[in-house]
């Protein structure tokens, strides 16, 4: 019997443990990040679980082979889930993962990311003040799921009033750099490290 074809679906918390794989199979500029720090878990604690707890109705998974294999998961305020972020997720898990001070390194600069995150002051976000995280395994890319995935997350933020998203890539991640503008965001300047893109919803 041939295995069921992918499909578009809300999140599930069954979901959880899957999404957390898909998340390290593709935080290293969209490949493999597995082993590459300590913890493998510190990049879903940051990209993917926060937001799959807090805001699971905007959580879209695909499946493929009766099992999920990517992602997109939304903050439609960027403030308040950043200010929760940083009062009520992390500390929890601020001993698993402890601050590094001022060694250097990938992890230590992620880990660094993660105990001083919180609200930012970005000339972006009035404007566009959700932001999205989407993730594919590389048996779903090129398949059109992304702009799917992305476009379903729009209409519901459409729905809710939310004026604009704006989203985060890692400028060595090439294909997220052509993708994004293919589907209308437009990348604006920014004092991140990363590549910042916008789009207006209204």
């Amino acid at each position: 019997m041939s295995e069921p074809a992918a499909l578009m679906r809300p999140y599930r918390p069954s979901d959880r443990a899957a999404l957390g794989e898909v998340c390290v199979r593709t935080a290293d500029a969209g490949g493999d990040a597995t082993g590459l720090l300590g913890d493998d878990e510190l990049w879903p604690e940051l990209f993917l679980y926060p937001y799959v707890d807090r805001h699971p109705d905007l959580a879209l998974v695909v499946e493929s082979g009766g099992r999920a294999a990517g992602y997109i998961v939304c903050a439609p305020d960027t403030t308040a889930f950043e200010t929760w972020f940083r009062d009520t997720w992390w500390p929890p898990r601020a001993a698993r993962f402890p601050d590094p001070g001022d060694r250097p390194g990938r992890e230590a600069d992620l880990l660094r990311y993660a105990h001083r995150r919180g609200p930012e002051d970005q000339p972006h976000l009035a404007a566009h003040p959700a932001h999205l995280h989407i993730d594919l395994l590389p048996e779903l890319q090129g398949q059109g799921w992304g702009r799917r995935l992305v476009e379903t997350l729009l209409d519901a933020l459409r729905e809710r009033g939310v004026p604009g998203v704006h989203l985060a890539a890692d400028p060595a991640n090439t294909g997220a750099l052509a993708f994004y503008p293919r589907l209308g965001f437009t990348r604006v300047e920014s004092a991140r490290d990363s590549a910042v893109f916008v789009r207006a919803l209204r």
